[in-house]
Protein backbone atom coordinates (compact mmCIF):
# COMPACT_ATOMS: atom_id res chain seq x y z
CA UNK A 1 0.00 0.00 0.00
CA UNK A 2 1.48 3.26 -1.01
CA UNK A 3 0.53 6.72 -0.44
CA UNK A 4 -1.13 9.14 -2.45
CA UNK A 5 -1.30 7.29 -5.80
CA UNK A 6 -4.73 5.32 -5.80
CA UNK A 7 -8.02 6.46 -7.69
CA UNK A 8 -10.27 3.46 -6.97
CA UNK A 9 -12.37 5.29 -4.85
CA UNK A 10 -11.24 3.75 -1.73
CA UNK A 11 -10.39 5.58 1.73
CA UNK A 12 -7.17 4.26 1.95
CA UNK A 13 -5.41 3.80 5.81
CA UNK A 14 -2.18 3.35 6.80
CA UNK A 15 -2.06 2.20 10.57
CA UNK A 16 1.42 0.39 10.44
CA UNK A 17 4.14 3.18 11.63
CA UNK A 18 3.34 6.69 11.32
CA UNK A 19 -1.04 7.21 10.93
CA UNK A 20 -2.32 8.51 7.48
CA UNK A 21 -5.35 8.30 5.56
CA UNK A 22 -5.91 9.36 1.57
CA UNK A 23 -8.72 9.66 -0.67
CA UNK A 24 -8.14 9.65 -4.59
CA UNK A 25 -4.47 10.98 -3.63
CA UNK A 26 -5.23 13.59 -1.17
CA UNK A 27 -4.21 12.97 2.58
CA UNK A 28 -6.87 13.86 4.94
CA UNK A 29 -4.64 14.52 7.63
CA UNK A 30 -3.26 17.86 7.90
CA UNK A 31 0.58 18.19 9.09
CA UNK A 32 1.00 17.70 12.67
CA UNK A 33 -2.24 16.89 13.61
CA UNK A 34 -2.59 13.49 14.18
CA UNK A 35 -2.96 13.89 17.57
CA UNK A 36 -6.34 15.65 17.22
CA UNK A 37 -9.77 14.29 17.94
CA UNK A 38 -10.50 13.93 14.14
CA UNK A 39 -7.58 11.26 14.40
CA UNK A 40 -8.46 9.78 17.54
CA UNK A 41 -12.29 8.88 16.01
CA UNK A 42 -10.83 7.84 12.67
CA UNK A 43 -8.57 5.48 14.07
CA UNK A 44 -10.96 3.62 16.26
CA UNK A 45 -14.04 3.64 13.72
CA UNK A 46 -11.68 2.32 10.57
CA UNK A 47 -10.11 0.00 12.49
CA UNK A 48 -12.93 -1.51 14.29
CA UNK A 49 -15.09 -0.74 11.29
CA UNK A 50 -16.37 -4.74 11.05
CA UNK A 51 -17.58 -5.47 14.52
CA UNK A 52 -17.79 -1.45 15.65
CA UNK A 53 -17.03 0.47 18.60
CA UNK A 54 -19.02 1.16 21.74
CA UNK A 55 -19.72 4.63 22.48
CA UNK A 56 -18.68 3.84 26.24
CA UNK A 57 -15.35 2.77 25.09
CA UNK A 58 -14.91 5.61 22.27
CA UNK A 59 -15.62 8.02 25.22
CA UNK A 60 -13.23 6.63 27.78
CA UNK A 61 -11.10 6.73 25.15
CA UNK A 62 -11.27 9.86 23.93
CA UNK A 63 -12.33 11.57 27.36
CA UNK A 64 -10.39 9.47 29.86
CA UNK A 65 -11.25 10.54 33.48
CA UNK A 66 -12.15 14.31 32.40
CA UNK A 67 -14.91 16.10 34.24
CA UNK A 68 -17.06 16.51 31.72
CA UNK A 69 -20.54 17.31 32.95
CA UNK A 70 -22.46 15.50 29.63
CA UNK A 71 -20.25 13.12 28.12
CA UNK A 72 -22.61 11.64 25.40
CA UNK A 73 -23.51 15.59 24.23
CA UNK A 74 -19.50 16.06 23.76
CA UNK A 75 -19.07 12.66 22.03
CA UNK A 76 -22.14 13.41 20.05
CA UNK A 77 -20.39 17.64 18.95
CA UNK A 78 -17.30 15.39 18.26
CA UNK A 79 -19.02 13.15 15.92
CA UNK A 80 -20.84 16.18 14.31
CA UNK A 81 -17.19 17.87 13.71
CA UNK A 82 -15.65 14.75 12.20
CA UNK A 83 -18.39 13.75 9.64
CA UNK A 84 -17.85 17.65 8.57
CA UNK A 85 -14.27 17.74 8.74
CA UNK A 86 -14.46 14.53 5.99
CA UNK A 87 -17.20 16.34 3.57
CA UNK A 88 -14.61 19.30 3.45
CA UNK A 89 -11.75 16.67 2.63
CA UNK A 90 -14.05 15.81 -0.57
CA UNK A 91 -15.24 12.17 0.69
CA UNK A 92 -18.16 11.59 -1.42
CA UNK A 93 -21.52 12.31 0.65
CA UNK A 94 -22.51 9.95 2.93
CA UNK A 95 -23.30 9.38 6.57
CA UNK A 96 -19.81 8.27 7.11
CA UNK A 97 -20.40 7.82 10.88
CA UNK A 98 -23.57 5.66 12.23
CA UNK A 99 -24.70 4.59 15.57
CA UNK A 100 -26.70 1.36 16.02
CA UNK A 101 -27.49 0.53 19.44
CA UNK A 102 -24.94 2.45 21.30
CA UNK A 103 -22.27 0.73 18.57
CA UNK A 104 -20.48 3.37 15.78
CA UNK A 105 -19.99 1.71 13.02
CA UNK A 106 -18.16 3.22 9.82
CA UNK A 107 -20.16 3.51 6.56
CA UNK A 108 -20.72 0.65 4.01
CA UNK A 109 -20.74 3.13 0.74
CA UNK A 110 -16.90 4.29 1.08
CA UNK A 111 -14.80 1.16 1.17
CA UNK A 112 -11.31 1.17 3.19
CA UNK A 113 -8.30 -0.45 2.40
CA UNK A 114 -6.56 -1.05 5.45
CA UNK A 115 -2.74 -1.92 5.60
CA UNK A 116 -3.54 -4.03 9.08
CA UNK A 117 -6.57 -5.51 7.62
CA UNK A 118 -4.28 -7.01 4.74
CA UNK A 119 -1.47 -7.83 7.07
CA UNK A 120 -4.65 -10.21 8.88
CA UNK A 121 -5.62 -11.32 5.70
CA UNK A 122 -2.50 -12.46 4.48
CA UNK A 123 -1.42 -13.95 8.00
CA UNK A 124 -4.68 -16.05 8.08
CA UNK A 125 -3.55 -17.36 4.51
CA UNK A 126 -0.21 -18.23 5.13
CA UNK A 127 -1.20 -20.37 8.46
CA UNK A 128 -4.28 -22.39 6.75
CA UNK A 129 -1.94 -22.99 3.66
CA UNK A 130 0.28 -26.59 3.47
CA UNK A 131 1.92 -26.26 0.29
CA UNK A 132 5.43 -24.40 1.74
CA UNK A 133 5.78 -22.00 -1.74
CA UNK A 134 2.29 -21.11 -1.21
CA UNK A 135 2.81 -20.70 2.34
CA UNK A 136 6.16 -18.38 1.90
CA UNK A 137 4.65 -16.26 -0.59
CA UNK A 138 1.68 -15.31 1.77
CA UNK A 139 4.15 -14.85 4.71
CA UNK A 140 6.04 -12.77 2.27
CA UNK A 141 3.05 -10.65 1.75
CA UNK A 142 2.33 -10.54 4.98
CA UNK A 143 5.71 -8.77 6.15
CA UNK A 144 5.53 -6.21 3.21
CA UNK A 145 2.46 -4.90 4.48
CA UNK A 146 4.22 -4.49 8.20
CA UNK A 147 6.39 -1.49 7.86
CA UNK A 148 6.20 -0.53 11.60
CA UNK A 149 4.95 -0.94 15.06
CA UNK A 150 1.22 -0.81 14.94
CA UNK A 151 0.54 3.70 15.69
CA UNK A 152 4.11 3.65 16.49
CA UNK A 153 3.34 7.70 17.60
CA UNK A 154 0.60 6.20 20.09
CA UNK A 155 2.15 3.91 21.96
CA UNK A 156 1.35 5.40 25.35
CA UNK A 157 -2.33 5.26 24.12
CA UNK A 158 -3.26 1.73 25.98
CA UNK A 159 -5.70 -0.06 23.41
CA UNK A 160 -3.38 1.10 20.53
CA UNK A 161 -0.34 -0.44 22.47
CA UNK A 162 -2.52 -3.79 22.91
CA UNK A 163 -2.78 -3.79 19.11
CA UNK A 164 0.32 -3.10 18.76
CA UNK A 165 2.02 -6.00 20.88
CA UNK A 166 -1.17 -8.50 19.32
CA UNK A 167 0.85 -7.34 15.85
CA UNK A 168 4.03 -7.29 16.64
CA UNK A 169 4.14 -11.19 17.91
CA UNK A 170 2.51 -11.81 14.54
CA UNK A 171 5.10 -10.47 12.76
CA UNK A 172 7.68 -12.47 14.77
CA UNK A 173 5.92 -15.57 13.53
CA UNK A 174 5.53 -14.49 9.81
CA UNK A 175 9.36 -14.07 10.17
CA UNK A 176 10.58 -16.95 11.94
CA UNK A 177 8.44 -18.98 9.77
CA UNK A 178 9.68 -17.95 6.61
CA UNK A 179 13.28 -18.37 7.67
CA UNK A 180 12.61 -21.60 8.56
CA UNK A 181 10.66 -22.56 5.05
CA UNK A 182 14.10 -20.72 3.66
CA UNK A 183 16.33 -22.55 6.21
CA UNK A 184 14.54 -26.36 4.28
CA UNK A 185 14.76 -24.79 0.89
CA UNK A 186 18.35 -23.25 1.42
CA UNK A 187 17.38 -20.19 -0.47
CA UNK A 188 20.07 -18.11 1.09
CA UNK A 189 19.67 -14.62 -0.94
CA UNK A 190 15.78 -14.81 0.02
CA UNK A 191 16.67 -15.64 3.34
CA UNK A 192 19.21 -12.82 3.58
CA UNK A 193 16.37 -10.49 2.40
CA UNK A 194 14.15 -11.01 5.36
CA UNK A 195 16.57 -10.85 7.63
CA UNK A 196 17.55 -7.32 6.38
CA UNK A 197 13.96 -6.15 6.06
CA UNK A 198 12.88 -7.55 9.28
CA UNK A 199 16.27 -5.80 11.01
CA UNK A 200 15.01 -2.73 9.65
CA UNK A 201 11.13 -2.93 10.09
CA UNK A 202 12.17 -3.91 13.96
CA UNK A 203 15.37 -2.87 15.08
CA UNK A 204 16.97 -4.44 18.05
CA UNK A 205 14.98 -7.20 17.81
CA UNK A 206 17.75 -10.19 17.15
CA UNK A 207 16.90 -10.37 13.26
CA UNK A 208 20.31 -9.93 12.47
CA UNK A 209 21.09 -13.76 13.15
CA UNK A 210 18.67 -14.76 9.82
CA UNK A 211 20.97 -12.18 7.59
CA UNK A 212 24.00 -14.15 9.19
CA UNK A 213 23.14 -17.10 8.85
CA UNK A 214 22.17 -16.57 5.35
CA UNK A 215 26.00 -15.24 4.82
CA UNK A 216 27.52 -18.16 6.28
CA UNK A 217 25.20 -20.17 4.00
CA UNK A 218 26.18 -18.57 1.14
CA UNK A 219 29.72 -19.07 2.40
CA UNK A 220 30.23 -14.82 2.79
CA UNK A 221 32.04 -15.54 6.64
CA UNK A 222 34.12 -12.46 6.76
CA UNK A 223 31.03 -10.93 6.19
CA UNK A 224 28.81 -12.71 8.93
CA UNK A 225 31.29 -11.94 11.18
CA UNK A 226 31.39 -7.92 10.22
CA UNK A 227 27.98 -8.10 10.78
CA UNK A 228 28.05 -9.26 13.89
CA UNK A 229 30.69 -6.75 15.28
CA UNK A 230 28.53 -3.94 13.61
CA UNK A 231 25.50 -5.30 15.19
CA UNK A 232 26.65 -5.51 18.65
CA UNK A 233 28.45 -2.18 18.60
CA UNK A 234 25.08 -0.29 17.60
CA UNK A 235 23.04 -2.40 19.98
CA UNK A 236 25.78 -0.63 23.05
CA UNK A 237 25.78 3.01 21.02
CA UNK A 238 21.99 3.35 20.34
CA UNK A 239 20.23 1.30 23.36
CA UNK A 240 23.25 0.54 25.87
CA UNK A 241 22.62 -2.98 26.04
CA UNK A 242 24.32 -5.95 25.90
CA UNK A 243 24.03 -8.70 23.09
CA UNK A 244 21.50 -11.22 23.97
CA UNK A 245 21.88 -14.78 24.69
CA UNK A 246 20.46 -15.55 21.24
CA UNK A 247 23.09 -13.91 19.65
CA UNK A 248 25.49 -14.88 21.97
CA UNK A 249 25.03 -18.15 21.17
CA UNK A 250 24.50 -17.56 17.44
CA UNK A 251 28.60 -16.20 17.71
CA UNK A 252 29.72 -19.61 19.13
CA UNK A 253 28.30 -21.45 15.93
CA UNK A 254 29.23 -18.96 13.90
CA UNK A 255 32.94 -19.66 14.63
CA UNK A 256 32.55 -23.17 14.38
CA UNK A 257 31.16 -23.56 10.65
CA UNK A 258 34.30 -20.56 9.74
CA UNK A 259 36.26 -22.23 6.99
CA UNK A 260 39.07 -20.76 5.73
CA UNK A 261 41.26 -22.12 2.48
CA UNK A 262 44.30 -23.56 3.62
CA UNK A 263 47.20 -21.11 3.13
CA UNK A 264 50.78 -20.60 4.18
CA UNK A 265 51.04 -19.77 8.13
CA UNK A 266 52.71 -16.64 7.19
CA UNK A 267 49.91 -15.09 5.37
CA UNK A 268 47.42 -16.15 7.90
CA UNK A 269 49.94 -14.55 10.26
CA UNK A 270 49.60 -11.70 8.59
CA UNK A 271 46.04 -11.35 8.37
CA UNK A 272 46.06 -11.56 12.51
CA UNK A 273 47.73 -8.77 12.73
CA UNK A 274 45.63 -5.92 13.71
CA UNK A 275 45.39 -3.09 10.79
CA UNK A 276 45.83 0.24 12.88
CA UNK A 277 48.92 1.60 12.62
CA UNK A 278 48.98 3.29 16.11
CA UNK A 279 48.87 0.44 18.23
CA UNK A 280 49.79 2.75 21.65
CA UNK A 281 47.59 2.14 25.17
CA UNK A 282 45.34 -0.17 25.99
CA UNK A 283 43.25 -2.33 23.48
CA UNK A 284 39.92 -0.90 22.70
CA UNK A 285 37.71 -3.78 21.77
CA UNK A 286 33.94 -4.99 21.40
CA UNK A 287 32.20 -6.95 23.89
CA UNK A 288 32.38 -10.22 22.22
CA UNK A 289 35.75 -9.91 21.87
CA UNK A 290 36.98 -8.98 25.40
CA UNK A 291 34.10 -11.33 26.52
CA UNK A 292 36.67 -14.08 24.96
CA UNK A 293 39.26 -12.57 26.22
CA UNK A 294 38.26 -12.56 29.80
CA UNK A 295 37.51 -15.92 29.44
CA UNK A 296 41.09 -17.06 28.44
CA UNK A 297 42.76 -14.72 31.25
CA UNK A 298 40.77 -17.39 33.54
CA UNK A 299 42.08 -19.98 31.88
CA UNK A 300 45.69 -18.30 32.43
CA UNK A 301 45.35 -17.92 35.83
CA UNK A 302 44.81 -21.25 37.01
CA UNK A 303 48.17 -22.19 35.19
CA UNK A 304 50.62 -19.03 35.36
CA UNK A 305 49.03 -16.92 39.11
CA UNK A 306 48.91 -14.14 37.88
CA UNK A 307 47.13 -10.94 39.54
CA UNK A 308 44.49 -9.72 37.11
CA UNK A 309 41.70 -6.94 37.61
CA UNK A 310 38.34 -6.35 36.11
CA UNK A 311 37.54 -2.36 37.06
CA UNK A 312 34.52 -0.52 35.31
CA UNK A 313 34.51 3.13 34.76
CA UNK A 314 31.37 5.00 34.87
CA UNK A 315 30.67 8.71 33.77
CA UNK A 316 29.04 10.39 36.96
CA UNK A 317 27.29 13.76 37.74
CA UNK A 318 28.10 16.65 40.02
CA UNK A 319 26.49 14.51 42.24
CA UNK A 320 28.31 11.14 41.97
CA UNK A 321 25.04 9.51 40.14
CA UNK A 322 25.98 7.48 36.63
CA UNK A 323 24.98 9.80 33.29
CA UNK A 324 22.21 7.88 31.48
CA UNK A 325 21.18 10.46 28.99
CA UNK A 326 22.13 14.04 27.93
CA UNK A 327 24.35 15.69 25.37
CA UNK A 328 27.62 15.65 26.79
CA UNK A 329 27.47 12.63 27.46
CA UNK A 330 28.76 11.29 24.37
CA UNK A 331 31.30 13.99 24.58
CA UNK A 332 32.36 12.87 28.02
CA UNK A 333 32.05 9.49 27.00
CA UNK A 334 33.91 9.53 24.24
CA UNK A 335 37.13 11.46 26.41
CA UNK A 336 36.91 8.70 29.45
CA UNK A 337 37.46 6.20 26.23
CA UNK A 338 40.82 8.09 24.57
CA UNK A 339 41.33 8.38 28.69
CA UNK A 340 41.79 5.34 29.27
CA UNK A 341 43.59 3.74 26.78
CA UNK A 342 46.74 6.52 26.83
CA UNK A 343 46.73 5.42 30.92
CA UNK A 344 47.10 1.90 30.71
CA UNK A 345 49.87 -0.63 29.06
CA UNK A 346 49.23 -2.17 25.32
CA UNK A 347 49.12 -5.76 27.10
CA UNK A 348 45.33 -4.42 28.82
CA UNK A 349 41.94 -4.57 27.41
CA UNK A 350 38.86 -1.86 27.24
CA UNK A 351 35.53 -2.13 25.88
CA UNK A 352 33.02 0.70 25.45
CA UNK A 353 30.59 -1.47 28.00
CA UNK A 354 27.60 1.04 27.59
CA UNK A 355 26.70 4.24 27.55
CA UNK A 356 28.95 6.30 29.73
CA UNK A 357 30.62 2.88 30.66
CA UNK A 358 33.80 1.38 30.14
CA UNK A 359 34.88 -1.86 31.04
CA UNK A 360 38.93 -2.85 31.65
CA UNK A 361 40.79 -5.84 32.21
CA UNK A 362 44.29 -4.76 33.88
CA UNK A 363 46.64 -7.79 33.66
CA UNK A 364 49.76 -8.73 35.61
CA UNK A 365 48.96 -6.09 38.01
CA UNK A 366 48.50 -5.06 42.49
CA UNK A 367 45.05 -3.35 43.63
CA UNK A 368 47.56 0.07 44.41
CA UNK A 369 48.44 -0.41 40.90
CA UNK A 370 44.61 -0.16 39.88
CA UNK A 371 44.78 3.03 41.82
CA UNK A 372 47.40 4.59 40.14
CA UNK A 373 45.67 3.59 37.17
CA UNK A 374 42.38 5.66 38.34
CA UNK A 375 44.67 8.58 38.89
CA UNK A 376 45.96 8.80 35.38
CA UNK A 377 42.65 8.75 34.07
CA UNK A 378 41.48 11.38 36.65
CA UNK A 379 44.30 13.61 35.25
CA UNK A 380 43.91 13.38 31.51
CA UNK A 381 39.94 13.26 31.71
CA UNK A 382 39.00 16.07 34.38
CA UNK A 383 39.30 19.75 32.75
CA UNK A 384 39.48 22.51 34.33
CA UNK A 385 36.16 22.94 37.30
CA UNK A 386 34.41 20.15 35.64
CA UNK A 387 32.02 18.98 37.72
CA UNK A 388 31.06 15.32 36.05
CA UNK A 389 33.89 12.77 37.16
CA UNK A 390 34.67 8.75 37.14
CA UNK A 391 33.05 6.32 39.16
CA UNK A 392 35.41 2.90 39.81
CA UNK A 393 34.44 -0.40 40.69
CA UNK A 394 37.60 -2.85 40.87
CA UNK A 395 37.55 -6.61 41.35
CA UNK A 396 40.19 -9.32 41.25
CA UNK A 397 39.51 -12.24 38.69
CA UNK A 398 39.76 -14.89 40.35
CA UNK A 399 39.20 -18.08 38.86
CA UNK A 400 35.92 -20.14 40.66
CA UNK A 401 36.02 -23.43 41.72
CA UNK A 402 33.14 -26.01 41.52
Amino acid sequence: MEEGINEDGALHVKMFGKFSMWYRGASLLEKNTNETQFAYVMQLVLHYRKEGISRERMEEILFGDRDISNVHHTMQSVIYNVKNKLKKAGLPKANYIRMEKGIFYWTDEIPVEEDVCEFERFYDKAFAEKDADAKLRYLTDACSCYTGEFLASYAGVIWAAVESRKYREMFIKCVEESAEILRDKQDFPQMEQLGKRASAIAPFSDWETITMEALIGMGRYEEASELYAETVDSYFEERGIRPSKKLMDFMSRLGEQLVHPYEQLDEIQSELMEEQEDTEGGYLCSYPIFRGIYQMVLRMIERGGQSVYLMLCTVVDSKGSPMKEGKDLDILQARLGDAICRSIRQGDVVNHFSRGQYLVLLMNTTREDCLVVQKRINYRFLIGRQRTGVQYYVNSVIRETI
